[in-house]
């Protein structure tokens, strides 16, 4: 394994670690006060090996035929191999959840859709990404 190879497999523990047991809980803990965040969302995926649906939150920039999100892990995060085996999906939207097809974009620049983010964004996505990559989500209802 060569040492940018090591130091990206480091840099992906030690984020999904913060996400797994510091950031995910602590968003999912505040939608069940029926708090919401300008930065976060949730998407929910159904898990492939459970079968079970998963949320996590994500950044997303609605448009009105759907959302884009940044997998900043590409398919190597949980919910990233969980579209890769079954893209159908459902994405909060404020109070209201919308289902949708996601898809992968390796053809989106990754790094002007995070400016898009806005400044905060934008740096959350540049600090904790190994192998981004945009995902569209078209909406199905």
């Amino acid at each position: 394994m060569s040492i940018h190879q090591d130091k990206t497999l480091r840099k992906f523990r030690r984020e999904r670690a913060i996400g797994r047991y510091l950031l995910n809980p602590a968003v999912k803990g505040l939608s069940r006060l029926g708090v919401r965040t300008a930065m976060a969302t949730e998407l929910e995926t159904i898990g492939r090996k459970t079968g079970q649906p998963r949320r996590v939150p994500v950044s997303a920039q609605f448009d009105d035929g759907g959302a884009w999100v940044i997998s900043q892990h590409g398919t190597r995060s949980g919910w990233g191999s969980n579209i890769a085996v079954n893209p159908n999906v459902r994405v909060r939207q404020g109070n209201r959840w919308r289902a949708g097809v996601a898809t992968f974009r390796p053809d989106d620049d990754v790094v002007a859709r995070g400016r898009k983010f806005g400044r905060l964004g934008a740096k959350m996505v540049k600090a904790l990404e190994t192998t981004p990559v945009s995902v569209r989500i078209d909406f199905t209802d």
